[in-house]
């Protein structure tokens, strides 16, 4: 493999999520990062160069490389979550745009779930929306390390400083009531290119920060991931029975936190039998170490039953082994939430059967106040439920672990995923 290719596999992957309110200039945005970095091909340009002549604009309509579904383009609207890809010589990114519709609530939730970074837009004209609000609560929720607000059409505001610090106050003072470690805000022009990947001289006097790019591309995210609880989820039972490999028995499945070494004591759960571990394989190669998020082939010195579902931990740390679960939950479904309703869970790889014994509350999310009154959940709605499991989980609360603190529920009948949830 060349050095050129293996530099580009060895870079520090970032995923970001783009949210705002309608029209204040995700798609946009996305698409001059893609340009102002080059991460576009020509024929891609060409294309939208065309379909930007097309419906008759003068400028050429960035927001087209990301209102990929024909129906989107057509009525100029982002209905799904766009995932997008780009590099710049320091990092990898992973892109997931959103719509910004409040009926889209659990399309922002999707998007967010897996990401470092949150950019929530705010066009400068309209300042701080209860959509604004929203997604500051639902990326406080998800646990998301670093949040960048970026005011948008500084150009439509003849770049006054007073208009972003405006705004910068409004959000601090609701801000300040959710826990997000790392707050920024970058004054903007998606539609010029002011502060994006080049830096905007028309606000150079006042305003001295990184552009967005270079804030993407510097941002410390490597303590984001959990290095302490080992959890490993096992995927697959690997059994080649090839005459290289006769007796070959590995536990295949992603590292989802923590680190683990040959020789470390290791607890299956849920049968709680002990061993250690006897090599860590990565496609042909045998390593000493592994750590979270390496996907890798895991080998014990003991013979244990261990299937789809069963999760490796080290024996000093174990997580909570429960059956009753408390939840924060966004709704995705069309048909409300059943109380005592019957539903599938799956927790990593594990799945079993569930119960909801109770609804707490609903959350308002524009004044954050709890609703004890109006129980019933629909689609959109965030609310703390109760759940009991048919088989015990081990699980870890969401703010110490986002994956073994999160599940899925499943309506049984027609399999369609209901809701995602955080685990109190």
């Amino acid at each position: 493999m060349s050095d050129k290719n293996s530099g580009y596999l060895n870079m520090e992957l970032l995923r970001f999520t783009t949210a705002g309110s309608v029209d204040d200039g995700k798609s946009t945005l996305i698409g001059r990062l893609l340009y102002d970095s080059k991460a576009i091909f020509e024929d891609q340009m060409e294309a939208i160069e065309k379909a930007s002549e097309r419906v008759g604009n003068e400028e050429v309509n960035l927001a087209l490389l990301t209102d990929g579904l024909r129906a989107e383009r057509e009525q100029g609207i982002t209905i799904d979550v766009a995932y997008r890809y780009f590099a710049t010589p320091k990092r990898k990114f992973i892109i997931a745009d959103t719509p910004g519709h409040i009926q889209y609530t659990r399309n922002m939730v999707t998007g967010a779930s897996t990401a470092n970074v949150a950019i929530i837009l705010v066009d400068a004209r309209r300042g701080v929306l209860e959509q604004t609000l929203r997604h500051a609560y639902i990326a406080s929720q998800l646990q998301i390390p670093h949040v960048i607000f970026c005011v948008n059409k500084m150009d439509l505001v003849d770049y006054k400083q007073e208009t972003f610090e405006k705004i910068r106050s409004d959000i601090d003072g609701f801000t300040s009531k959710l826990s997000v470690k790392d707050i920024r805000f970058v004054p903007i022009s998606a539609l010029k290119g002011d502060n994006v990947v080049d830096r905007s001289e028309k606000m150079d006097d006042w305003y001295k920060g990184p552009t967005l790019l270079h804030l993407l591309e510097n941002i410390h995210i490597s303590s984001d991931v959990n290095r302490t609880n080992f959890r490993f989820p096992v995927q697959y039972v690997v059994r080649p029975q090839s005459p290289d490999f006769p007796d070959y028995r590995g536990y295949g499945g992603r590292i989802m936190s923590g680190a683990v070494k040959v020789g470390d004591p290791i607890t299956v759960l849920p049968s709680g039998f002990t061993s250690k571990v006897k090599t860590i394989d990565l496609f042909t190669d045998t390593m000493n170490e592994a750590f979270a998020p390496q996907s890798v082939t895991i080998t014990l010195e003991d013979d244990i039953d261990i299937s789809r579902g069963d999760m490796l931990v080290k024996s000093d740390d174990l997580p909570n082994t429960t059956q009753d679960l408390e939840l924060m939950i966004c709704w995705f479904n069309e048909r409300n939430l059943v109380p005592r309703g019957k539903y599938v869970i799956r927790h990593t790889s594990a799945e079993a059967r569930c119960m909801v014994t109770g609804v707490q509350h609903k959350m308002n999310i524009n004044t954050l106040e709890k609703d004890t009154d109006d129980l019933n959940i629909g689609m959109n709605d965030i609310a703390k439920i109760t759940l009991r499991v048919t088989k015990p989980l081990h699980v870890d609360p969401y703010f110490r672990n986002r994956f073994t603190g999160s599940i899925i529920l499943v309506d049984e009948g027609t399999n369609e995923t209901v809701a995602a949830g955080m685990i109190i």
